[in-house]
């Protein structure tokens, strides 16, 4: 197989994680009899710096003729004061709408090697967690009609969902329990937003055609009190593009290891898809062989699973992560609390260190 995979190392420690994910993906095409062409995209802060432009056309383009693409992150504080309409963070927006990836899927995993990490009680998280929220990606209050009042002392944002964005949505949240545990939450606030009661009215009309996966909903306040009460009550979520950015980060917090959690935004198939870890740029520790690479390698994984449909050669890279962790390696950031022995057994690891071990057991 022959594929093109562009790459946004961007900011911070993009670089630094995208290059351990381009090893495993090596790695991987020689095991596998693959070829994988790449083609270098500048975007965010950098973007700014060369262009005074977060994502120009010509970038994206590159991108949209690509057969997936794979991203570090942006941004920093040395762009928090340029002009809000060419933050970093416009880069995001600008390839999720461009290359039309609507739906986002973030697994929130709790790995057993790292249950010491996790913040809640061990009668709370038992023997571990698996959570999928599935988010709303180019709609709702994040792509509405918003301004400011002539004066400045005033401004709005606009909510707005049709049927065909939530009934998108809805149905990769039925798809995606129907082979997990079969339960799917819809994520709303029903009791005050017309929006939310729509999300309602079209989850309902998709059940019938999943009578197996048992459908229910909550409130955004309650489903995040519920997410550190009893987050083992969740299997898949599905929910608007706003709730799902705050309900994300929360569910990566609670695994204890947000170094570790991937994600993937997917459109409908016939274009590439945009895969990412969920941390950020973290400018401090750029360049400086510290970060964590495994939730870059581990959405690596995730394109070869759902835009390459590469399931043998993305359970190798999973694999790997997981016998890396059984025999103790970590890198600063998920050592936690046995940091000093995780180092006196010679097994603190730094970026590069630790993405070679996930090439040197690949299966």
């Amino acid at each position: 197989m022959e594929k093109t995979i562009a790459l946004i190392p961007g900011d911070g420690i993009g670089p630094d994680v995208v290059a351990e994910a381009v090893n495993v993906l090596n790695a991987i095409a020689k095991k596998y009899n693959h070829t994988w062409i790449y083609k270098d995209v500048i975007a965010g802060g950098r973007a700014i710096d060369m262009f005074k432009n977060p994502l120009p056309k010509d970038q994206l383009d590159i991108c949209l003729r690509a057969d997936s693409v794979l991203l570090g992150a942006v941004g920093g504080p040395k762009w928090d004061n340029v002009d809000p309409s060419i933050r970093p963070e416009k880069a995001l927006l600008g390839l999720r709408g461009g290359m039309k990836v609507y739906a986002n899927l973030r697994p929130a995993v709790m790995f057993p090697q790292l249950k010491a990490a996790c913040p809640l009680k061990d009668e709370i998280v038992g023997d571990g967690l698996d959570i999928l929220i599935v988010r709303e990606l180019t709609g709702g209050i994040y792509f509405g009609d918003r301004g400011f009042a002539s004066d400045g002392r005033s401004a709005y944002d606009t909510e707005k969902y049709s049927w065909e964005e939530i009934e998108r949505i809805v149905r990769i949240g039925f798809e995606a329990a129907k082979g997990r545990r079969k339960i799917l939450t819809v994520v709303d606030k029903a009791n005050i937003l017309n929006t939310s009661r729509l999300w309602r009215t079209v989850a309902e009309s998709v059940k019938p055609e999943y009578p197996d996966v048992e459908l229910n909903y909550l409130y955004i306040d309650n489903a995040a009190m519920q997410l550190v009460r009893n987050p083992k009550q969740f299997d898949v979520i599905a929910t608007s593009n706003m709730f799902g950015d705050i309900l994300s980060d929360e569910a990566s917090q609670i695994t204890g290891s947000i170094g570790m959690l991937a994600s993937a935004s997917l459109g409908n198939g016939k274009g590439p898809g945009l895969y990412e870890p969920i941390h950020g740029s973290a400018p401090d520790i750029a360049g400086k062989n510290l970060a964590n690479p495994l939730a870059t390698i581990l959405s690596a994984a995730m394109m070869l699973r759902y835009d390459f449909k590469l399931e043998d050669e993305a359970k190798s890279i999973e694999n790997a992560v997981q016998e890396v962790l059984n025999e103790g390696y970590r890198t600063g950031d998920i050592a936690g609390a046995d940091r000093d022995a995780v180092k006196a057994a010679g097994k603190l690891v730094g970026t590069k260190e630790m993405g070679k071990l996930v090439v040197e057991h690949l299966k």
